[in-house]
């Protein structure tokens, strides 16, 4: 099936694709917050930036979208049917990118966990397992 709308329609539609405070990550946080945890937000001294930081803990949380960070065995994780060598790359690209970011917070002494997009909409069964990984620490 061919894109309906123009390019130039297509690039703003995608330019108002949010990289930050995006609904999965904002259900997360409030969680997290409701339940005591206070954190730092995009820190912009740590490799990747990390959408959630704990300091003084050493802990880096990334919250992916399953689309754009291709979340493995998800339905979210689908590959446009147009322009798909351009949709591979991009993709190929950012998940070369998560692993560099996460690579270097480890080197760096960093714990660090990914939250999927889709795992964010049963918090009942994913709060319990941060709550286990801050622990750990």
């Amino acid at each position: 099936m061919a894109d309906t709308l123009t390019p130039v329609r297509r690039s703003a539609l995608m330019s108002n694709v949010k990289g930050k405070n995006t609904d999965p990550e904002m259900r997360l946080r409030k969680a997290l917050h409701r339940r005591g945890y206070r954190y730092r937000l995009h820190t912009k001294i740590l490799p990747g930036r990390p959408d959630i930081s704990f300091p003084g803990r050493k802990i880096a949380v990334f919250v992916h979208g399953c689309f754009w960070h291709r979340h493995p065995g998800c339905k979210k994780s689908t590959t446009p049917k147009t322009r798909t060598s351009f949709w591979k790359r991009k993709f190929s690209d950012n998940v070369k990118r998560d692993r560099r970011n996460l690579d270097a917070l480890e080197k760096l002494g960093w714990r660090t966990m990914v939250i999927w997009e889709c795992e964010t909409e049963d918090l009942q069964n994913l709060i319990p397992r941060i709550e286990q990984f801050l622990a750990s620490g």
